[in-house]
C-alpha cells in the first residue's frame, strides 16, 4: 500500500504542525515556504522541503503538485498570496485542497473559488477554550459544520442515576448520546435502557443550540 502523499503550503505554527502530525502518521509530505528559514527548519523532518513562491503557477507545476492527492493551504497573514495559490491548485487540478481562513470574508472568497476545505484554526480553538472556560461539564468540542458538533459532556448529579429512556434526550433537546466513557470503558450507540452514572463521559452529537441548551438546563440548571 503507498504512503500517501501531502504538500503543505506556509510553515506557520499551524501549518509546521499540520506536517509533523503527517509525517508522525506515516504519510509523505512536501512542505513548502517562501522563508529558507522555516524551510530549513524542517528540512529534517519533512519528506521534502522546498523554498517556493506558491503565487507563481511555472513554480508549483516544477513541483509537480498535481501529483500530490491533498494541499493544504496554511498561508499565515497574506491573505492575497492565499487566494492566488488557491486559484492557481485548482487551475493546476489539484484533486482536494484545504485552506486556512483569516477571516469569514476570506472563507466566502475561497469557497467561491473552490477550496475544497476551509479551516479557521484560531476561531475554532478559541470556541473550545471558550466552551470549557464557561461550564465545567463540557470537556471537549469538535466542530462538524457551522451548527454542528460533537461534545464531550460529563455526567453530573443532576442526571446521574437516570437511563436514557428517562433523561428523554432526543425528544427534549434533539441530540443524541452516541457513546459514553466510563473509566477505560466505553459504551459505544449506548441503549436506551443505560443508566448514566456520576462521573460518566457522554458523547453528544447534535445542533450547537440544543447541545447549548441541554447543558443549560439539564446539566447546569
Amino acid at each position: 500500500m503507498m504512503k500517501k502523499e501531502f504538500a503543505v503550503i506556509g510553515l506557520g505554527r499551524f501549518g509546521g504542525s499540520i506536517v509533523r502530525e503527517l509525517m508522525s502518521q506515516g504519510a509523505q509530505v512536501m512542505a513548502i515556504d517562501h522563508s529558507s528559514e522555516r524551510v530549513d527548519e524542517f528540512a529534517s523532518i519533512a519528506t521534502q522541503a522546498v523554498i517556493a513562491d506558491s503565487t507563481d503557477e511555472s513554480v508549483l507545476n516544477s513541483l509537480g503538485i498535481r501529483n500530490f492527492e491533498h494541499v493544504i493551504v496554511a498561508i499565515g497573514e497574506d491573505i492575497q498570496a492565499s487566494i492566488l495559490t488557491t486559484i492557481i491548485l485548482k487551475e493546476i487540478g489539484v484533486q482536494q485542497i484545504t485552506v486556512k481562513a483569516q477571516n469569514d470574508y476570506h472563507e466566502k472568497v475561497l469557497r467561491k473559488i473552490g477550496a475544497d476545505f476551509v479551516v479557521h484554526p484560531e476561531r475554532d480553538m478559541g470556541i473550545r477554550i471558550a466552551n470549557n472556560m464557561l461550564s465545567n461539564t463540557v470537556l471537549d468540542y469538535l466542530e462538524l459544520s457551522d451548527e454542528h458538533s460533537i461534545m464531550e459532556l460529563k455526567a453530573n448529579d443532576a442526571i446521574a442515576g437516570y437511563s436514557i429512556m428517562d433523561l428523554d434526550i432526543r425528544a427534549k433537546y434533539g441530540i443524541n448520546i452516541v457513546g459514553i466513557k466510563r473509566g477505560p470503558d466505553i459504551i459505544v450507540s449506548p441503549q436506551a435502557s443505560d443508566k448514566i452514572l456520576l462521573g460518566d463521559i457522554m458523547l453528544v452529537i447534535g445542533a450547537d443550540v440544543d447541545i447549548n441548551r441541554f447543558v443549560k438546563k439539564a446539566l447546569n440548571g
